[in-house]
């Protein structure tokens, strides 16, 4: 009989354990079942080309259902309610679904609630951090085109996920140059971050002095140790700084897990997300796995204002590789192996890119973390994004050593 894998999650985690599983079980040995309550795969990390107006959501997804027919996984479009993992079943708004695995790729839940007035629901704040919030945060930066005004950029304390707060302020501030408005716009970046470039993971090789000089050089100021604590039209108010003037306020927030996993008995931790050792398994709940957002994982230092461990699409594909490896080992009869998260990935500046490659992601490491800067890059970021989408909505997957 077919061992049963439940995937929960459709986009890098769970579509990168579904490929390499079916590529070391055939369907004669393992039954796969994806779930996901969205239909479309996004490729999250161009959320910032959406919201600031040189991509549409159509253009960087694709429906789920072909490719993981072509890979013969079984795809559930449906929404899951909770675990149970005594019973190994998960619920949805649909059906019952047994496991003898389960792989949790549920991404995250943004805690905008964290910082009073993060809209979309409670104030006239932004984030980037979901399709919708892009494209509603690309509306305003149209209305900023043409009532410009002050703007404040930044992530809150808690965040982990950076990277899109620096993309944004470079790629605003190169939108405004070329529609000669920069001189109407004064921009100002705040950061829990103790130090720019900090991005939740200590820092790397020469990108501190790098963006602290991209930054100066545009006229952009900037804040760190910075604790956003409220947005309000008109400012945003950080403390130990005083209300900063805005028009445009984007404010990358804390994350949680999504409620599914946190209201699941014994599954997660206080703040939804689930302990796993070093192959992702959980830490005491047998069969069950977590990759991605959905793991916890704690920060590699205290910092005086907290920066959560950063979590990109490409070390989330490496987890999700240990993971499916592992689950293929354990029905063969033994455990497979691990190795530490490394990262790679390319920040667009607007008209350049910054190339980041470091391993491991936690210091000390074995290798100086490679940090450069060129037009090239940003040719490269655009190409990945484009041969990426054409391979997952084919059935196929690129190599997670490429690095993004």
């Amino acid at each position: 009989m077919a061992v049963r894998v439940v995937i929960l999650g459709g986009s890098f985690g769970g579509l990168t354990t579904a490929h390499e599983l079916r590529r070391r079980l055939g369907p004669d040995r393992a039954e796969i079942t994806l779930i996901a309550s969205d239909p479309r795969f996004t490729f999250i990390p161009s959320l910032p080309w959406v919201a600031l107006g040189s991509r549409s959501l159509d253009r960087i997804s694709f429906e789920l259902s072909g490719p993981l027919r072509a890979q013969q996984v079984r795809f559930a479009h449906e929404t899951v309610l909770g675990i149970d993992a005594d019973r190994k079943v998960v619920s949805t708004d649909r059906a019952q679904h047994a496991y003898d695995f389960l792989v949790v790729a549920t991404g995250h839940r943004s805690a905008n609630e964290a910082v009073p007035g993060l809209g979309p629901g409670d104030g006239p704040g932004h984030s980037p951090m979901s399709p919708l919030e892009a494209e509603e945060l690309a509306a305003a930066v149209r209305g900023l085109l043409t009532h410009p005004g002050p703007v404040v950029f930044g992530a809150a304390p808690g965040a982990s996920c950076i990277g899109p707060a620096y993309e944004l302020v470079f790629g605003l501030d190169h939108l405004l140059r070329l529609r000669k408005l920069r001189h109407r716009v004064p921009i100002t970046f705040v950061t829990p971050e103790p130090f720019l470039g900090h991005l939740g993971m200590g820092g790397a090789g020469k990108i501190r002095q790098l963006l602290e000089g991209a930054l100066e050089e545009r006229d952009i100021g900037y804040h760190t140790s910075a604790a956003v604590r409220r947005i309000s039209e008109g400012e945003v108010e950080v403390e130990g700084v005083g209300p900063i003037p805005s028009v445009l306020s984007v404010v990358i927030p804390p994350l949680g897990g999504v409620p599914a996993v946190a209201g699941s008995p014994g599954l997660a931790n206080a703040k939804g997300f689930i302990g796993v050792d070093s192959r992702y398994r959980h830490v005491r709940l047998d069969g069950i796995y977590a990759v991605g957002v959905a793991a916890a994982m704690p920060p590699v230092e205290e910092t005086p204002v907290p920066v959560n461990f950063p979590k990109t699409g490409h070390m989330t594909e490496q987890m999700a590789v240990i993971a499916a490896r592992d689950i293929a080992a354990r029905i063969s009869g033994h455990d497979g192996a691990t190795a530490e998260l490394s990262a790679r990935c390319v920040l667009d500046m607007g008209d350049r890119g910054v190339y980041m490659a470091v391993d491991p992601v936690r210091p000390p490491r074995n290798r100086i973390p490679t940090v450069t800067v060129g037009r090239r890059w940003r040719l490269i970021k655009v190409g990945f994004e484009r041969a990426y989408l054409w391979s997952a909505s084919h059935g196929h997957r690129l190599p997670t050593a490429l690095g993004w």
